[in-house]
């Protein structure tokens, strides 16, 4: 089956409704050019600060999850919605919410946390702020299933795998690497991914902004089951658009059976 996506690689800001207005005409953009399934980037409504998490989180009803729903429904469209920070039963969580023509499917909280220290170079602590996921995702939409992962997930293959083994075909990642890993491993990563699950895997990052407190790589990027990079950005903002076939999900899984050959596949159920 053909389907056309669209990453929204769009410029994130610390003004909440100048990020949702943003967000609104890049996902009408990618609309009007014929995209079924759109992404947004990591913490799109939000800068990526542990202390901004709090005072951006909203609710499973909050306005934002109802933004995302709206722009769905009226664009006719499968909405993978990034991610923003989710206030849930007194913690708070980096949640992505998907949607299809206005319909809640459902939603991921991101399941490995991003906490890092590079000396000199990078140290972020989510833990810190956020709470863990408990659960891998898998969405059933009307061109198949997809999987659902987090930025930091994408660091484990296991994840993705059992997302690969409960039917998804194509894998969206919603990330905000920066330039200190994103050069080293950021299409490392991505090929590997498609590689060990046998599915296209499609990454959506903020645009580079200087003047943020944390600086996105960019670089969103769509690769397919064989591992090739079928299309990527550069930093700035822009919308990625590819069109792929998940019927070479299948052709792939056939000609190399990695998953129907996988001898730890009963033990991970």
């Amino acid at each position: 089956m053909g389907c056309k996506i669209a990453c929204c690689q769009m410029e994130v800001t610390r003004d909440k409704e100048n990020n949702l207005e943003r967000a609104a005409k890049m996902v009408e953009t990618a609309a009007q050019q014929g995209a079924e399934l759109i992404v947004l980037p990591e913490m799109f409504q939000c800068p990526y600060e542990n202390q901004a998490f709090p005072e951006y989180a909203e609710p499973e009803n909050g306005k934002t999850v109802r933004f995302l729903a709206e722009l769905s429904r009226k664009y006719q469209c499968i909405l993978v919605g990034g991610s923003i920070p989710e206030q849930e039963k007194g913690h708070y969580y980096n949640t992505c919410f998907v949607f299809e023509h206005g319909n809640y499917l459902g939603k991921h909280q991101k399941y490995h946390l991003f906490d890092v220290n590079i000396p000199g170079k990078i140290s972020f602590q989510e833990s810190s702020i956020l709470s863990s996921g408990e659960h891998f995702s898998v969405f059933s939409t009307s061109i198949g299933k997809i999987g659902v992962g987090i930025c930091f997930d994408l660091r484990f293959p296991e994840q993705w795998i059992q997302m690969a083994l409960d039917g998804a075909k194509l894998l969206i990642c919603p990330a905000a690497f920066n330039p200190v890993t994103g050069p080293k491993h950021w299409d490392l990563l991505l090929r590997a991914r498609a590689i060990d699950s046998q599915c296209f895997v499609a990454a959506c990052s903020p645009a580079y902004h200087p003047t943020a407190s944390y600086h996105a790589y960019g670089h969103s990027c769509v690769v397919s089951p064989w591992g090739e990079i079928l299309h990527q950005l550069e930093e700035q903002q822009e919308i990625l658009f590819v069109e792929i076939d998940l019927e070479q999900v299948a052709e792939v899984r056939q000609q190399i059976p990695i998953l129907s050959a996988d001898r730890f596949a009963t033990k991970r159920k």
